[in-house]
């Protein structure tokens, strides 16, 4: 491509890293929500200002140019800048942040996340808040592709390069029974002879909780397995089964917790942990100080009144 004038943006360094990370110029439109028309343009523009192909659009799905390889370890480095320039300016006058893209487990987004949210509109008063609840492995690809800017999820078990974790909150996985089914004696063996419905493997928590089953050589018969912790307490509450889940899950589905006993796990213990994670270096203080604001609202509006309901779990369920 011949050179010709033009000025480099940092939108179009962004569009470029969207659709060489999506390898679709579309998909880099939904990602940066905007039009097709708005990606290719600054495609073109950024192309031009550079006076090379990077993306070789013609290609499904499109493919780096040797010259746009190249050109993607700068543009990430450009990337990583700016959003380091605009923390440090946050950071050195909060008024002055505009936007914060914050992504949240399901779990917390009825009660925890508008409270933070809430406390931090009062000190930012200028800034934008976008916020998407979601799966703890959707928020992770999304924190990963630069769409969102801190999350607060389940941790993967895998170490990610470049990330700064805040552990919040570790919490236990309990039974969930009909109301008044269990008798005394062997757990194990109750549970085994009613249906079990099977949170789904699609998700992290589902095949934390397969793995842990088939290390104990436990295989129960399931004819359900969903993705609602609504559903899966409903049909518990309806009679049809029992499920695995964590207080958290429990806790959301208000409206069925009257018609079921939760009970400790039989066998060894499963946990997860809850951690805040964002870039590391990248946007200062603001995660250490979000972390800080979050374990009081966890204490107040998770462990607190699940242990005064559930005495068996303090000490299961808690900060960290």
């Amino acid at each position: 491509m011949a050179a010709s004038a033009g000025r480099i943006t940092l939108w179009g360094v962004e569009v470029f890293v969207a659709t060489a990370e999506e390898a679709s110029i579309s998909a880099a439109a939904r990602r940066l929500d905007t039009s097709a028309a708005t990606v290719s343009q600054q495609l073109t523009n950024l192309e031009g200002a550079i006076g090379t192909t990077l993306l070789n659009r013609g290609e499904r799905p499109v493919t780096l140019t040797p010259a746009g390889e190249m050109f993607l370890r700068r543009a990430n480095t450009i990337l990583n800048e700016a959003d380091q320039a605009r923390a440090e300016l946050a950071m050195a006058d909060l008024s002055r942040l505009t936007r914060f893209r914050l992504g949240m487990i399901e779990d917390f987004d009825a009660d925890v996340t508008p409270r933070l949210l809430g406390r931090m509109a009062d000190e930012l008063k200028n800034c934008q808040f976008l916020l998407e609840t979601g799966a703890s492995h959707r928020l992770f690809e999304a924190l990963d592709t630069r769409a969102l800017d801190v999350i607060v999820a389940s941790d993967m078990g895998v170490a990610m390069e470049g990330m700064e974790v805040h552990p919040l909150l570790e919490e236990p996985f309990v039974a969930a029974v009909p109301k008044g089914v269990m008798a005394e004696g062997d757990v194990m063996r109750q549970l085994r002879r009613m249906p079990l419905i099977q949170y789904t493997t699609r998700h992290v928590m589902g095949r934390l909780i397969a793995a842990h089953l088939a290390r104990q050589n436990l295989t129960l018969s399931h004819r359900f397995e969903l993705d609602s912790y609504h559903a899966i307490m409903a049909m518990v509450a309806a009679g049809a089964g029992w499920t695995i889940l964590t207080p958290l899950g429990w806790m959301r589905a208000q409206r069925f917790r009257a018609r079921v006993d939760i009970i400790p796990l039989p066998g060894p213990p499963l946990c997860r942990q809850i951690s805040l994670t964002a870039r590391r270096g990248v946007l200062g203080d603001m995660p250490t100080t979000i972390a800080g604001r979050l374990r009081p609202l966890l204490d107040e509006m998770i462990v607190g009144p699940a242990v005064t309901e559930l005495p068996w779990l303090n000490g299961q369920l808690r900060l960290l």
